[in-house]
């Protein structure tokens, strides 16, 4: 029942992002056809405004979106011509996925397997060598470590392709870039989580009835420990799967965190407000799932 009454939510939670979306953005100074190579006369102007309803009120204007929108239909690019925002997700939306769900699974990979180590080496060599990697990738921002990566590992090394999105060689380095900050994050959180756990009355009742310390460790311990990274997690892959501009820039990698940022500074208005949508989706989706995650992972977790 909790369940579907937050499915139910997402209608009336995703009208008023639409609508405070499609109103910023035409708050902002300039408009879709003023950076254009000649200046248009005053009669095309006009045009222009009537075919995409731009000479209407905006609440109007959003009224005839909410119709396109209950369609599946999020309206034409303001400023790719002949493509509307549906093809134009169709096409960069499936890379930033496969971008984003590989970073996502190197991050974890990374991140969950470090803060578990530093976590129970706590105050040896281990602790400290891990926790400096942790916060060393988290402190180094992705146009900084993708550069790095093209300049060592594809011109000078010459063993990974410096861009495109084409054969599983191109995926390695885009990857990195991408989930090595969040790693860094997903360690020390990690390793805080084990840290407090490992400190609670019932690891100590575990240990005082003689049960192994790999069975505390993984049975008992991590399932409480990896609660943090969970909550995390669904921001997180929802933050990956649009897109990161940083990275698919460098990489010149077609995706949609290009034009996520594009379409804002071209004041591209279907597609910022289209996006912007997509981004609320997969964000509320996933953090759904992290709920339904909390309930499977920690038992003392009941939804009413």
């Amino acid at each position: 029942m909790y369940f579907l009454k937050r499915i139910l939510g997402m209608v009336p939670l995703l009208l008023i992002i639409s609508f405070l979306a499609f109103s910023l953005i035409r708050m902002a100074p300039g408009g879709p056809f003023d950076r254009e190579r000649k200046p248009a006369s005053p009669e095309i102007e006009r045009n222009l405004a009537a075919k995409y309803h731009l000479d209407k009120p905006v609440w109007k204007q959003y009224l005839i979106y909410l119709g396109d929108l209950a369609k599946g239909d999020l309206g034409p690019s303001l400023k790719y011509r002949n493509h509307s925002v549906n093809d134009i997700i169709k096409q960069g939306l499936p890379v930033s996925l496969m971008l984003g769900g590989f970073a996502f699974c190197f991050a974890m990979g990374v991140g969950i397997p470090l803060g578990f180590y530093t976590a129970i080496r706590r105050g040896q060599w281990g602790d400290y060598i891990g926790s400096f990697f942790a916060l060393l990738a988290f402190c180094i921002p992705a146009f900084v470590v993708g550069p790095l990566l093209i300049m060592f590992f594809s011109m000078k090394w010459k063993i990974f392709p410096v861009a495109l999105w084409e054969t599983p060689l191109h995926f390695i380095l885009p990857t990195v870039a991408l989930g090595l900050y969040f790693s860094g994050r997903i360690a020390r959180l990690m390793r805080e989580g084990m840290s407090n756990t490992l400190h609670s009355e019932f690891i100590t009742t575990a240990r005082a009835k003689g049960l192994s310390e790999a069975a505390i460790l993984w049975k008992h311990a991590f399932r409480i420990a990896v609660l943090p990274v969970v909550s995390y997690s669904g921001p997180l892959l929802a933050d990956l799967l649009t897109g990161s501009f940083v990275v698919e820039n460098i990489f010149r990698i077609p995706g949609i965190g290009v034009f996520m940022v594009n379409s804002t500074l071209n004041r591209d208005y279907t597609m910022v407000v289209g996006l912007v949508l997509l981004y609320a989706v997969l964000l509320l989706a996933l953090n759904l799932l992290v709920d339904f995650s909390y309930s499977l992972l920690d038992r003392r977790v009941r939804y009413e």
